[in-house]
Formats: structure tokens, sequence, C-alpha cells
């Protein structure tokens, strides 16, 4: 299994815009991507402008359909400029646990 997490911080005052666009792609990938096993929103506690995705992928196959899907070049252009500088974006490889 394939772990994501992608910080993402936006300008001051697009927090509702973010997310509205966040939800749509939440949406999408709720209803068209099996391989897709969790793709959660975060939002800091600490700092409203930041955003995080905590995503779960069965294979680096379902990764790759995710992040080639047409909704997901959609997100990308229509939060484009909402977004204060570049997201970081950290992958990991599940080794154990509980769930």
């Amino acid at each position: 299994m394939i772990t994501v997490i992608a910080t993402i911080k936006v300008q001051a005052g697009q927090e509702a815009k973010f997310q509205q666009e966040a939800e749509k792609m939440i949406a999408h990938v709720k209803a068209n991507e099996p391989g897709t096993l969790s793709y959660v929103l975060h939002r800091s506690n600490s700092d409203p402008t930041e955003f995080l995705f905590f995503e779960t992928y069965d294979s680096q196959e379902s990764l790759a359909a995710h992040g080639a899907s047409e909704p997901m070049r959609h997100f990308f252009g229509a939060v484009g400029g909402l977004v204060d500088g570049r997201p970081e974006i950290k992958m990991y490889s599940e080794l154990g646990g509980k769930k």
C-alpha cells in the first residue's frame, strides 16, 4: 500500500474556495476510484491556511490513475491561483500496524 501526505498552503482569504474545490475532488474519488483506499482532507488547527490530504492507494497503478485523471487536472487548475507556494508531497510505503 502507498500513502501520500500532501500539505498545501493557501493564500489568506482563499480557504473556503480551496475547500470547495477539494470537496469536488473528494466526491470524484469516492465515486470513481476504487483503488484509492482513503482520501481525507484535513485543516491545521493552528494555521487555517494550511490543508493536508491523507491518501492511501492499493497500488502504484491506482496512484498513477488518480494523478492522471481529468478531475485532478481540473482541481490543480482551479486551485492554482489560490495556493501560497508549492504543495509539499511525500510518499510512504506501509510496513505494518493496526487498522
